[in-house]
């Protein structure tokens, strides 16, 4: 996570970036009442109120305590609400009782932002060279951790409010006009010894996971165009998809025994009808539309019924880094109302993979495993990525909540692999 020197225009674009995206958060929030952003449906999910304090305390406690002369913080206490994961800062609140901390209120959550907000700013604008390039490196690494943050505020609410048997709305949207995703078709690839990973001189920033830079071999495959569909999918419930053991992994098969899954997470048939939650809305299912909220547990039995597999994180890497960086992210610097409230199809068939950034977080075959020569940074910072790298699955390209110009060819996103919350799509692969 290292940066090259800031020069003074560059520094100051920085400082605009941190008020755009402190603001974007607030956006964020702002069509949800005090009683949903207080909400935690499950473990796994954090309320809206705790993604605005904890990214305040990550500019708090990374940067204020650090840089800012005579610094006392708002709130002692604040330490160890909304401390997440970082065991070298100190203890924190259980994180599945995050829902239990009805105060502070979301009054004190943006008195909280806002104290930090001016303070960071004046550390900034008064900070001299010799500390811009630090402050810089913590800056760029603390809005891209917010940013992250904003991806889960709305897949954390859309778990909220499908819970509610009101079916509240988080953002209104026009019913999509109907297109085509085209028959699923297949781009061959030649593989052999190619690079992957973050090139060193690369500008701009990256999560410290990306790296180092290094050869893989890959054996010729063919990857699908384009991402499976609802109607796809539904094609796979149909043959039994959801009741034949031999099609899963072992601890996939269990789990999904035991939790009762049918069909991906959010879905529910009234009347002979398939119906999906979304964040516009609940609304009968879009055949055309890429299959989301689905675990890698279903996306690996999904793959095996289609006789085919899903791709490695190396051949999507390879596949990506060669294509623009583009699909439906929420509108930049937009109203919360402008947030793509679901994945779209895929349109017309170009004869290239499409659907690669901005649709669904895609799984990948490849245990998330650091890089060869990987090493964490020194310090809490180094807490970031590093010690999570087991037991989770890679996902890659971004997906329709995901903040614009945040995802890149490289980029590595992990979950666990029973985990349906976020929004996760399939796209199939095989080898030649």
């Amino acid at each position: 996570m290292t940066v090259p020197p800031f020069h003074e225009h560059s520094f100051g674009a920085l400082i605009n970036r941190f008020c755009d995206v402190r603001q974007r958060t607030e956006a964020l929030a702002g069509p949800l009442t005090a009683e949903d952003q207080t909400v935690q449906s499950m473990p796994d999910t954090s309320p809206t109120k705790w993604h605005r304090a904890h990214t305040t305390w990550f500019f708090e406690t990374f940067l204020l305590a650090q840089f800012e002369v005579g610094y006392k913080p708002l709130d002692p206490t604040y330490n160890y609400l909304w401390n997440s994961y970082y065991e070298t800062v100190g203890d924190r609140f259980p994180r599945p009782d995050r829902g239990l901390l009805t105060r502070p209120g979301i009054a004190e959550i943006s008195r909280y932002r806002q104290d930090t907000d001016r303070r960071v700013r004046a550390l900034l604008e008064t900070a001299p060279a010799a500390q811009q390039d630090e402050l810089g490196a913590l800056i760029q690494l603390g809005t891209n951790h917010e940013e992250q943050h904003q991806e889960l505020l709305l897949m954390d609410i859309k778990h909220v409010l499908s819970k509610n048997p009101f079916g509240p709305v988080y953002a209104p949207a026009a019913p999509a006009p109907f297109q085509d995703s085209g028959p699923l078709a297949w781009v061959d690839f030649e593989g052999g010894v190619v690079p992957v990973g973050r090139p060193e001189d690369a500008s701009g920033f990256a999560f410290d996971n990306e790296g180092p830079r290094h050869d893989v071999l890959l054996r010729p495959f063919r990857i699908a165009d384009r991402l499976i569909t609802s109607g796809e999918w539904l094609e796979f419930m149909s043959d039994g998809g959801y009741e034949r053991h031999e099609l899963w992994l072992s601890d996939g098969w269990h789990l999904s025994r035991r939790e009762r899954w049918d069909a991906p997470l959010y879905w529910r048939e009234q009347d002979g009808e398939w119906l999906v939650h979304t964040l516009g809305g609940t609304r009968p299912v879009n055949l055309e539309e890429p299959v989301c909220h689905v675990s890698f547990y279903e996306a690996d039995a999904y793959a095996t019924w289609a006789g085919h597999r899903l791709a490695t994180e190396f051949e999507w890497e390879h596949v990506a880094s060669s294509r623009p960086v583009a699909g439906r992210f929420m509108t930049e610097n937009g109203p919360a109302g402008e947030v793509s409230p679901h994945p779209a199809p895929a349109g017309p068939t170009t004869g290239d993979v499409r659907q690669l950034f901005g649709d669904c977080w895609e799984w990948t075959e490849s245990a998330y495993r650091p890089f060869p020569g990987y090493r964490p940074p020194p310090g809490a910072i180094g807490e970031y990525n590093g010690k999570f790298m087991i037991n989770t699955m890679v996902l890659r390209g971004g997906c329709a909540f995901t903040p614009p110009g945040h995802t890149r060819a490289t980029y590595r996103n992990f979950f666990h692999p029973d985990t349906r919350w976020h929004l996760s799509g399939v796209r199939l692969a095989s080898d030649i």
